[in-house]
């Protein structure tokens, strides 16, 4: 069997055999019906149960790294978990959150924060809000009903902000918002308790749907770098992991032989995929359901050590390798 870990040709590690990022899917369910969105089971009230989060928990305990873990809540929408269940999958993570080897954060719509925030501030989590603008450049995030969600998130933003609670955002530029830069600048700068944004430009994942253009891209994101330079306090982290390569170029501090991070994600289930979270509850003709293991079968180390069985990590350490 092939680990995860497989060797480049220069002698390190392609892929790291641990993990500082562990993605828990506490729900399958999601209340929104964005057109964009890749889970094909968020229909479904199922939920995540406390074996699964104390499997989760023994894994980070039991791995070979005091490095943190980030636990992050997404894949549905996390809030939709009753209150006092989500409490309860919290509570095995909670000896390694007292001691610095966990900490928590989530990526919620905001729209069902009600009563929420307590729990947020009890266990310091850090928050992740996805908007995608004002008004109609949020089109994409609707309801069931196909109406706009967008007053809901606002309410929800203030929610958090009238709790003395920071989020950061992640916005999904689409080819009909991806020459609204400026607009995007101005309503995310606005936004009461918003510390940064990420601009994730939508990848095309349908036959129907027109990718964002090369040179509308270019264009995008050369007037964000203009805006940074004109004095913008915007901070866009994807401007700021760029700029920090950058400063870290110029003084020979980049290390380009760092082992690449599994990612690890867990569905309600147990079920593990690795790489992309955006890769749960997806099957392909060639690769199958890209299932590396079941966290109830074993720990997430044991899984990583014989991931390099998987067609797609086999092929992905090959594509690392030149």
């Amino acid at each position: 069997m092939n680990g995860i870990g497989v060797i480049r040709a220069n002698g390190s590690p392609a892929i790291a055999r641990t993990f500082h990022t562990l993605v828990v899917q506490p729900t399958s369910f999601c209340n929104l019906d964005c057109t964009y969105c890749y889970l094909p089971d968020r229909r479904s009230r199922r939920l995540m149960t406390v074996p699964v989060a104390q499997a989760c928990a023994g894994s980070i305990e039991r791995q070979d790294s005091d490095c943190p873990v980030s636990v992050v809540w997404h894949g549905g929408e996390p809030t939709a978990t009753p209150i006092g269940m989500f409490r309860d999958l919290l509570t095995p993570f909670e000896t390694l959150r007292r001691v610095g080897r966990v900490r928590h954060e989530i990526q919620t719509n905001a729209t069902l924060l009600s009563q929420r925030c307590e729990l947020f501030a009890t266990y310091e989590f850090g928050i992740g809000v996805s908007i995608d603008g004002p008004g109609s450049l949020n089109r994409n995030r609707l309801d069931r009903a196909g109406n706009s969600t967008v007053i809901r998130a606002l309410r929800g933003m203030q929610t958090l902000h009238d709790a003395g609670l920071a989020y950061s955002v992640i916005c999904v530029v689409t080819p009909e918002t991806i020459d609204d830069a400026d607009a995007l600048v101005d309503f995310f700068t606005g936004l009461p308790g918003c510390q940064s944004v990420g601009l994730n430009i939508e990848e095309q994942e349908g036959a129907n749907r027109t990718p964002v253009s090369e040179d509308a891209a270019y264009r995008f994101w050369h007037h964000l770098v203009k805006c940074r330079v004109d004095g913008s306090p915007l901070r866009i982290r994807d401007l700021d992991r760029l700029a920090d390569y950058l400063a870290a170029t110029r003084v020979g501090h980049v290390d380009h032989h760092t082992p690449y991070e599994p990612i690890p994600t867990v569905s309600w289930d147990g079920q593990v995929v690795l790489l992309s979270p955006e890769l749960l509850g997806i099957t392909d003709p060639r690769y199958g359901d890209f299932i590396a293991g079941n966290v109830l079968d074993g720990p997430i180390t044991a899984i990583l050590a014989r991931a390099g069985d998987l067609r797609y990590v086999a092929e992905f350490v090959a594509v690392l390798n030149g």
